[in-house]
């Protein structure tokens, strides 16, 4: 299944993409305080706002069709999502700025699992690169703000205990 997802962002790249544009200056969100509020808008046009998760771990994965490590990333996240969702797991990708135009991105979204969105309205940067990922607990606290890929390892180290924690 990676093989397929490579592909898709491979044939995404060669459409001639620019680099992400940078987020509009704002205070980076504090580690272990509420997360501030946000709202998705999805790449089908519905919404999905913080409050609407409650309960449910939150992973928000800002990423680029031009991001070589997402090209690794977003697969992993995708099957870990596809394993993991019944234990109130919910990751969304958000794609970035300056990013393939989104119709040319039907069949990735169509080929994955986890929720892919167009749109955030909230206080989620300014981002220091891509892939960033935001985890939000059952609590609705921020968890964790980084840059960089996540791989399996990462995952369950983050995600596991939260996962585990009661709502």
């Amino acid at each position: 299944m990676a093989g397929r997802f490579a592909r898709l962002f491979i044939a995404a790249s060669l459409l001639g993409i620019a680099p992400a544009a940078s987020r509009a200056a704002s205070p980076a969100p504090a580690i272990d305080a509420p997360a501030p509020d946000f709202e998705l808008t999805l790449v089908d046009g519905g919404k999905v706002a913080l409050a609407d998760l409650k309960g449910q771990v939150v992973v928000l994965n800002f990423w680029a069709t031009w991001c070589v490590p997402c090209r690794t990333e977003l697969p992993t996240l995708d099957a870990y999502y596809a394993i993991q969702k019944k234990h109130g797991l919910r990751v969304f990708a958000i794609t970035t700025e300056d990013s393939v135009p989104l119709g040319r991105l039907k069949k990735l979204f169509a080929a994955l699992t986890i929720q892919s969105a167009r749109k955030i309205k909230g206080k989620y940067g300014p981002l220091a690169g891509v892939p960033t990922n935001f985890i939000i607990d059952r609590a609705g606290r921020l968890r964790y703000a980084k840059a960089g890929a996540l791989d399996l390892d990462a995952l369950n180290a983050l995600l596991v205990p939260l996962l585990n924690e009661e709502g």
